[in-house]
């Protein structure tokens, strides 16, 4: 049996895949191991290293196209999180009553592993990262999926295991239905995403409040009660899951706050007697949304009942994941830090969050409904030069023009790289966070990081 009741879809016949990329292909495997005539197909290129894997498994595919006869002889389609619901393809196939489901909503089917689901507009990688190394130094055997890691439905089928911390996007969660987690991490609900949403942020809150769907009584649901879209979000959305808040500005009985007297991390959980403390400098990620991602990761360790000298020393030893705040080097006393994954303003917040003044900001890409007013105060203060990557800048230009006192175009990364270090003066930060998705001028955030990295290198 696995995690909800298998008769909610199709156990067998055809089964279309729609996106060959890592999510795609690993759903594919898993269902052709289950039984399926299993098809996939990607409106763009197939790469080498997923044709190669699709090969290897004789499962046939196409590429730059969807034709539209196979996908409507589908008894079930997964899709990958990437490709939105009002596309043709997926609208006819609901009109004809086929099922159109995630991938995690099909690899949860079959598994009876412990499913943490971590989900928030910022953080969430970090948060599962970090959950993932905590529970792993514990000795658990744990696979890390969703929008991190290697695919959930190639590791169900291939290298099972006990518990999975599944990161989770509000795409992914726009189709999953049946899906229960056992533990549910709410981090933060800001901007992002919105031209997904019609431009409503109510519609993504509620893509976001996805998560607490199917939980029990036995289940917790774990939440910052600082947000303030979380607690709009709360008044709407109920769960009869046990419920632990993380706070940095208020104390919390069940839950993780911050003793800002002893300046430490104090958290509690009902199934675990021993309080659990720490020193903020001892976390081995700083800055106040770090302290979120902490709570966040040290509260499933508590519901997990692990001992807290693992935790403390698992939290002091977590080096955090590439492109997120990534030191590259210091070049003339000028620090060159890699964000490329801000890719919505509010990230950005936090990275200016995270710094000392003079920075010389490197931003812009494919806007998705930008609101950069809450920038502008923390631009003010700590950014002295704003350098665009974007092929349309305008709106950055017309956002801190008057705040900033040189805001410059570039043609490449390379070309911003060696602006930015003109700009840049000893003991001040070159700081790579886009706040805009990458796919105008690069292949995704990591070729964009990647970019900026080399370009760095050849000053």
């Amino acid at each position: 049996m696995g995690n909800f009741a298998k008769t909610y879809y199709p156990q067998s016949g055809s089964l279309v895949v729609l996106g060959a990329g890592e999510s795609g292909v690993g759903a594919a495997v898993l269902a052709k191991d289950q039984g399926f005539q299993v098809w996939v197909s990607d409106k763009g290129k197939v790469s080498s290293h997923y044709q190669y894997i699709l090969e290897q498994e004789g499962i046939p595919y196409e590429e730059e196209q969807h034709t539209l006869t196979k996908v409507l002889a589908a008894d079930l389609i997964i899709k990958s999180p990437g490709i939105p619901n009002y596309v043709e393809v997926l609208q006819q196939a609901r009109s004809a009553g086929i099922p159109v489901i995630s991938e995690i909503e099909f690899a949860a089917q079959y598994t009876d592993a412990v499913l943490i689901a971590i989900t928030g507009s910022n953080g969430k990688t970090t948060t599962s990262m970090l959950t993932h190394y905590i529970l792993t130094n514990a000795g658990s055997h744990v696979g890390l999926a969703g929008n991190v890691g290697y695919s959930f439905a190639y590791q169900v089928a291939r290298n099972p295991s006990d518990t999975y911390v599944l990161e989770l996007s509000s795409f992914m969660l726009e189709d999953m239905h049946h899906f229960r987690a056992h533990i549910a991490v709410l981090l933060n609900i800001t901007p992002d995403h919105l031209d997904r949403y019609n431009g409503s942020l109510e519609e993504y809150n509620a893509a976001k409040f996805r998560i607490l769907q199917n939980l029990t009584s036995d289940d917790y649901f774990i939440y910052c009660v600082d947000d303030k879209e979380i607690l709009k979000g709360l008044e709407k959305h109920h769960t009869p899951a046990q419920q632990l808040k993380f706070s940095v500005f208020q104390e919390v009985l069940m839950g993780a706050y911050l003793n800002k007297e002893e300046n430490k991390l104090v958290m509690n959980t009902p199934n675990n007697n021993e309080e659990f403390e720490m020193k903020l400098e001892d976390l081995s990620l700083q800055g106040t949304h770090n302290v979120y991602n902490n709570m966040a990761a040290g509260l499933v360790a508590k519901v997990q009942e692990l001992r807290n000298k693992t935790m403390r020393d698992s939290m002091s030893s977590y080096v955090n994941v590439e492109h997120r705040l990534e030191h590259v080097a210091c070049i003339g006393g000028v620090n060159y830090i890699n964000d490329s994954k801000a890719t919505n303003v509010n990230s950005v917040w936090y990275a200016l969050e995270s710094f000392s003044p003079n920075i010389v900001l490197i931003i812009g890409g494919v806007d998705k409904g930008n609101d950069y007013s809450m920038l502008r105060d923390l631009v003010k203060q700590k950014v002295s030069a704003i350098v665009c990557i974007g092929k349309d800048n305008g709106r950055i230009h017309d956002a801190f023009e008057d705040v900033v006192d040189a805001i410059v175009n570039s043609s490449s990364m390379s070309d911003a790289v060696e602006i930015a270090s003109h700009l840049a003066h000893k003991g001040d930060t070159v700081l790579l966070s886009p706040a805009c998705a990458s796919f105008d001028r690069f292949k995704n955030y990591e070729d964009r990081g990647t970019q900026f990295k080399e370009a760095v290198m050849n000053l």
